[in-house]
């Protein structure tokens, strides 16, 4: 690329008017590049090269001579890099005077810019203010776009943080503060939904049994470290699909959903009870407790009614306690009957 003739006057004017213009010999040949464009080829060797090598005209469609390209003179183009990262841009050609004023004899001038493409090339290329014309809009639109971005990024950090807070309320008002299970509310709402599925799941009541003694005995302190202790074990014991809920007090319920027959059940109950046995230290004392549970299958309703299955949950917790504590009870219809009442069933045997 020679430099255009005469530019000791002319080029210096066009550069600061028009950074992203070319100037064409009368063969198509580019002989001067604006020093904005220039940084859109800083990697290539622009010597001898035609406009239409480092461009594709795409409209309107039109062929690689300069004869053609004087043919769309004045017109809007629409064009792009052939080189990566094909940016796209908009110009406009200008033949220039057959008199030789402006140094060049049959050549043409092409004023190009960016058009929306402009954030992209920004990025692509480096640009900055300073390569835009000053009379250039670009520049104030590229500020009103790095402030409309700003007010996106923190009204989405609004958004986000509005979101986290409206999820950690609703997951507080679900969830018990002491043990970090579920609570009451989260129970109607799972159970509702399940009978509502239809999937086949237990409802488990468990007490906790002398806990009363622990809080008369070593205060509520303790009742408290027990009560965590119990969820841990809760947690522990059973699959991550089931649901663990604290209903008040010493009262827990569990909403099992996998391999829910009555001897899965039972052996979760059983494990339940043996854990819960074990003495739990605190401040130097040894806390004793157990646990008696109750427990129903949705499997044995036609139409499972949630009140039915809370008192039938309940029915065999209430059996379960009339055994001597620390025993199961699985609900059948002998229990409502009194030929099942407490004394007459073995400990810990599973009633079906």
């Amino acid at each position: 690329m020679s430099g255009l003739p005469g530019e000791n006057h002319l080029g210096p004017v066009l550069d600061t008017l028009c950074p992203m213009h070319a100037v064409l010999d009368a063969t198509g040949q580019v002989i001067h590049l604006g020093p904005t464009l220039k940084k859109l080829f800083a990697d290539r060797n622009l010597n001898g090269a035609r406009f239409t090598d480092l461009f594709e005209i795409r409209r309107p469609r039109v062929g690689p001579t300069m004869d053609d390209l004087r043919r769309i003179a004045h017109g809007k183009l629409h064009l792009r890099l052939r080189d990566a990262p094909c940016t796209e841009l908009k110009g406009v050609l200008v033949p220039l005077p057959e008199t030789g004023d402006f140094g060049v004899l049959g050549g043409a001038i092409v004023n190009l810019s960016f058009g929306i493409s402009v954030t992209d090339a920004v990025r692509d290329f480096s640009l900055t203010s300073a390569d835009f014309a000053p009379t250039d809009l670009t520049v104030e639109m590229l500020y009103l776009i790095e402030a409309k971005s700003a007010v996106v990024a923190a009204s989405r950090k609004l958004n986000l943080q509005l979101q986290g807070a409206k999820i950690a309320a609703e997951e507080q008002a679900f969830t018990d503060t002491l043990t970090g299970l579920k609570n009451r509310r989260a129970m109607d709402l799972v159970l509702r939904r399940l009978i509502l599925s239809g999937q086949n799941f237990a409802l488990m009541n468990l007490d906790l049994d002398y806990f009363k003694a622990v809080n008369d005995n070593f205060g509520h302190a303790a009742g408290d470290h027990v009560l965590q202790h119990v969820a841990r074990v809760m947690v522990e014991e059973i699959r991550r699909e089931d649901t663990i809920i604290r209903t008040g007090g010493d009262e827990f319920v569990l909403v099992l959903t996998q391999k829910v027959d009555r001897h899965a059940v039972a052996e979760i109950a059983r494990r339940l009870i043996e854990r819960l046995e074990q003495p739990i230290s605190f401040g130097g004392h040894e806390c004793r407790i157990s646990a008696s549970v109750g427990a129903t299958l949705s499997c044995r309703y036609s139409d499972p009614d949630l009140s039915m299955l809370h008192e039938d949950a309940d029915c065999a917790l209430y059996a379960a306690k009339g055994r001597g504590r620390g025993c199961f009870v699985l609900y059948h219809a002998a229990l409502r009957s009194g030929s099942g009442q407490a004394g007459e069933l073995p400990e810990r045997r599973v009633d079906d």
